[in-house]
């Protein structure tokens, strides 16, 4: 009987045992099947989807570094970013090859782009160790790098305000004063357009060859002349947003091509009326752009005010409106030594007041600002500036004068009483500055030149007036 009995319950445990086997080879398969699946949806960039496969997975198996990058890599590309920060790092330090480019893409956004640099430097090794293609991964680097050159030479600008608005009707929150134009949203064209402020000069972005292009238009007496692209810009990318400045010569516009840091940047030109081109187009760098769009870049001269939007840090169909003083000559922060928190903040511009230097100063432009929104808002009726032509006559728009050349020596005029503003500021920042500077000589060069400057164009103003006076008078 005892033999019999122990063989029954040997027989039990033997079934217990494949029945135990049978169950951890089912769920063995299912999570096979699971992680194929998820696989796929990772190859196949349905992130959304693959992401809470693999978050379990982790949890089944939280030292897995190969789970780890699969579920840092689905935050990442589900806009959850920060969290993806632990599960990168614990697939990095068990060497995933791929999830040292996705902690690189992260140290980008973060601003920390001497890291990023440094984490595409070990994906690019491990892929040419493997014998694997390494040309995308070059290239990503590239803007890595030029991130790295970018926050050394961040421009110490006065954010204002910004505001968000959507991406849809974002012009609307651009109320520039008739001197500086109008931007526009032409239904005809693909991007924005631009008109100056005599109305005889418009550009436009639409489409040419499958990319986005700028184009320029002349009023002539018969009518507009037939759009021109404009020469000088680059054919590889895709261009928008332009606005002309008062002078006539300089150009901002948005583009995407190699030389932006990421999506849409701004650039600036200038026009070389000698080869009826324009040169090579600088990236203005940052506060203004970032690793995300940047684009359309407008200042009113006449109330020294700045716009431009980006999308960072935005949900889709927002953009932010920053609005800005602009600075008459450009002025960037010490790198080496501003304290590095405080440089990734005014570099991303991740909090305005910490680009503000003077609060007293803040809040006269922040009354200025409101009257300017206040007065586009009403659409009340405005005096732009107040101009005397004689005893009985006084101008208060571009629009009184009856002689076509009296307004654009007047526009003229305008924009040199705008440059003696500016010098008279860069000069007493220089004097200032020549008080507690060490090399004394350099500055008293600066200031001496700047001094005959203000004469020249003093006499310059002096005589444009007169001229105005006259050529209107003669009408």
């Amino acid at each position: 009987m005892e033999s019999t009995g122990t063989n029954i319950f040997a027989k039990a445990l033997f079934r217990k045992g494949a029945i135990t086997f049978m169950l951890f080879a089912v769920c063995a398969s299912a999570n096979s099947q699971t992680l194929a699946q998820a696989q796929k949806w990772f190859n196949d960039g349905e992130f959304e989807n693959a992401k809470p496969i693999f978050q379990k997975l982790v949890r089944q198996a939280p030292n897995n570094a190969t789970y780890n990058f699969w579920y840092g890599a689905c935050l990442y590309e589900t806009d959850e970013k920060e969290a993806s920060e632990p599960y990168l790092e614990k697939a990095v330090k068990r060497d995933v090859i791929n999830a040292f480019r996705y902690l690189g893409k992260l140290r980008f956004d973060q601003y920390r782009f001497d890291e990023a640099v440094e984490n595409y430097e070990s994906h690019i090794g491990w892929l040419t160790k493997k014998k694997r293609d390494t040309e995308q991964a070059e290239a990503e680097m590239e803007r890595l790098r030029q991130g790295s050159l970018m926050i050394k030479a961040v421009e110490r600008i006065t954010v204002i305000d910004s505001l968000v608005v959507d991406k849809q009707n974002f012009l609307a929150a651009y109320k520039l004063s008739r001197e500086s134009g109008r931007i526009f949203q032409d239904p005809d064209k693909a991007g924005t357009s631009y008109c100056n402020e005599m109305g005889n000069r418009t550009f436009h972005c639409d489409n040419h060859n499958g990319k986005l292009r700028l184009f320029g238009a002349t009023r002539l007496l018969e009518g507009w002349s037939q759009p021109e692209q404009l020469n000088g810009l680059n054919d590889s990318a895709n261009i928008n947003n332009p606005f002309m400045m008062g002078d006539g010569q300089t150009l901002y516009f948005a583009s995407d091509g190699e030389e932006s840091l990421g999506g849409y940047d701004i650039f600036v030109t200038r026009y070389d009326a000698e080869n009826n081109t324009f040169l090579k187009p600088s990236n203005i760098g940052m506060p203004f752009n970032s690793p995300d769009n940047d684009f359309m870049l407008a200042i009113d001269e006449f109330n020294n005010i700045g716009w431009f939007a980006s999308d960072r840090r935005q949900p889709a169909g927002k953009v932010c409106i920053y609005i800005y003083e602009p600075n008459p000559s450009k002025v960037t922060y010490d790198f080496d030594t501003t304290d590095e928190e405080l440089m990734t903040q005014v570099a991303s511009l991740s909090s305005i007041n910490k680009t503000w230097s003077d609060t007293n100063r803040v809040q006269l432009l922040k009354k200025q600002l409101a009257i300017l929104m206040k007065g586009k808002e009403e659409k009340a009726e405005r005096h732009d500036f107040v101009f005397v032509i004689d005893d009985n006559r006084t101008y208060y728009t571009l629009s009184d004068f009856k002689s076509r050349q009296a307004a654009v020596s007047f526009t003229t005029l305008r924009q040199d009483t705008d440059q003696l503003r500016k010098t008279e500021l860069e000069l007493e920042q220089k004097r200032d500055a020549y008080m507690t500077a060490n090399d004394k000589t350099s500055l008293a060069n600066e200031i001496l030149t700047l001094e005959q400057t203000l004469l020249k164009l003093q006499q310059a103003i002096n005589e444009l007036t007169a001229k105005v006076r006259n050529e209107e008078m003669a009408q």
